[in-house]
Order: structure tokens, then C-alpha cells, then sequence
């Protein structure tokens, strides 16, 4: 494989952030995509759409034109654009850029295709994808997936829970205090696990508030089962032996993994270029 190097310089920059350009870039397109969501957000309020209308049209497409360039630069930057635009974070970006284009052939008053501009806020997970934070990220992922399986376990065990006692609560209650049905008992169970208690509905007979205290109290689990799951599974991981492969990835195919004293990828046989290459 050729290298192009300007090209690959347009890579690093963009794609990762470990050099000073590439740290640059990041804080400018975060500085963007919290003023884009703020202009949407605000822009909704009538007061301030009356006042600044013309502050959000403006702020609305001049960063939809920085991020489009933002859009084709990254594919531009790939030798298989592909790699980009078929993955997660290419598709949230044509999401978030694709609405206002739209608004050119009359659907800005569609209220879907505002708040849609609001999947920028995703790229975050890009900006903040940096190196000093990319293997906690990895050891939190790793962790989730282990602990999969015991938390399906205890969602089951707790919609079942909230099926069983919201049907009590129906049979108990009853239409007169409001549990007019059993989907609208296990919507007040549900209420009730989670310590939300919005308060529409709540139990008037001495059964029905000692049921009720019961759920309250099983609501700990809810939070508590869950974090001692996860927790246990971050330990392990924290305790497994250090990594013997790097984290850099190949320019050509994405692919990480490698040796650390690797020079080529092991997937696609392209060079793995590291920073004093350049030099």
C-alpha cells in the first residue's frame, strides 16, 4: 500500500487524538455540536424562537454546512470510505445533518425532522473517545457484556414481580381508587419498584398500602442488584493481566488488536504507521 501522506495526516487528525491537531479538532467539534443542540433546544421555546429566530436559523445551518464538510472529510480521510459510512457513527452523522437539507423542500415545520438534528449529541461518544479514557471505556463494555446474562435474570424475576402485584392491587382496589384494569395496576407497580411515584394513583385500603410498602421496599433492588452485578464484573476485569496487544489502529482496515511490537497489520498486511513516521 502507497502512503499517502496527507491523507493519513487528515486521518490522525480526525479519527484520533493523540496529537495536538487531532486534540484541537475534538474541542471545536464539541464546542459545535453543544451549540447545534442548544439552538435546538432552545429554539422550541416560543419566547426565545420570537426573539432570536433569526440567531437559530443562522446557528442551525451554519453548523450543518461545517459538519457536512466534517461529513466527507472523514470519508475522504478513509482508503475505504465504506468503513465510515456503513458504521453507527457514520449513520448518526448523516442523521444529524440530513434534516436540515430536507427543510429546503418545505419540511422544516415537521417537528420529527427538529428534534431528529438532536442525534448529534451521540458524536459525543466520538469527541470523548480519547486515548487516556479508551481502556476504562473497554473495561466498562467488557463488564456490561459479562453481567448480560444476570441482570436479564433479574428484569425477568422483577416483571414478573410487578405482573403479580399489580394484579393483587386490581383484585384488592379495584376501578373506585383507580386500578381500573391490571395493565393499570402493573403500571402503578412499576411506578412503585422504581421509586418514581408519580402519585396519580396510590392504594386506599390497609391491604392495598401494606402491598404498597412491600413494593417500596423491594425497590432498592432495582438499583441495588444491577450496580453490585455490574461492580463485580468491573473487578474482574480490573484484575485480569495487562493487555500484550497495542490499541492502535490500522490506517487501511480500522482493525485493532496487534502486537505491540507489530509493524504491519495482521488482518490487511497494511503498515501500521506510527506518529515519528511522519518525521
Amino acid at each position: 500500500m502507497i502512503k499517502t501522506e496527507w491523507r493519513y495526516n487528515l486521518y490522525k487528525t480526525i479519527y484520533r487524538s493523540d496529537s495536538v491537531s487531532a486534540k484541537t479538532f475534538d474541542i471545536v467539534l464539541l464546542a459545535l455540536i453543544l451549540l447545534s443542540s442548544t439552538a435546538v433546544i432552545l429554539e422550541t421555546v416560543k419566547e426565545f424562537k420570537a426573539a432570536y429566530g433569526s440567531w437559530f436559523t443562522f446557528t442551525a445551518w451554519l453548523t450543518t454546512i461545517l459538519f457536512t464538510i466534517e461529513y466527507f472529510l472523514r470519508i475522504i480521510a478513509l482508503p475505504k470510505p465504506s468503513r465510515y459510512i456503513l458504521s453507527p457513527l457514520g449513520v448518526l452523522d448523516f442523521l444529524a445533518i440530513f434534516p436540515m437539507f430536507l427543510g429546503l423542500f418545505g419540511f422544516a415545520s415537521v417537528t420529527f425532522l427538529t428534534v431528529i438534528r438532536l442525534v448529534r449529541l451521540f458524536r459525543l461518544f466520538r469527541v470523548f473517545n480519547l486515548v487516556e479514557y479508551s481502556g476504562e471505556a473497554g473495561v466498562l463494555v467488557d463488564a456490561l457484556k459479562s453481567s448480560r446474562h444476570k441482570i436479564t435474570v433479574f428484569l425477568v424475576a422483577v416483571m414478573i414481580s410487578v405482573t403479580i402485584i399489580g394484579s393483587l392491587m386490581y383484585v384488592i382496589e379495584g376501578p373506585k381508587h383507580g386500578f381500573t384494569s391490571i395493565p393499570r395496576g402493573i403500571y402503578w407497580a412499576i411506578v412503585t419498584i422504581t421509586t418514581v411515584g408519580y402519585g396519580d394513583m396510590a392504594p386506599k385500603t390497609y391491604e392495598g398500602q401494606a402491598l404498597a410498602s412491600l413494593l417500596m421496599l423491594l425497590g432498592f433492588s432495582t438499583i441495588v442488584v444491577p450496580t453490585s452485578i455490574v461492580s463485580a464484573e468491573i473487578a474482574k476485569q480490573r484484575d485480569k493481566t495487562a493487555p500484550t496487544l497495542s490499541n492502535k489502529e490500522c490506517f487501511g482496515c480500522g482493525m485493532t488488536g496487534h502486537d505491540l511490537n507489530a509493524s504491519y497489520c495482521k488482518y490487511c498486511g497494511s503498515r501500521l504507521w506510527d506518529d515519528h513516521d511522519d518525521d
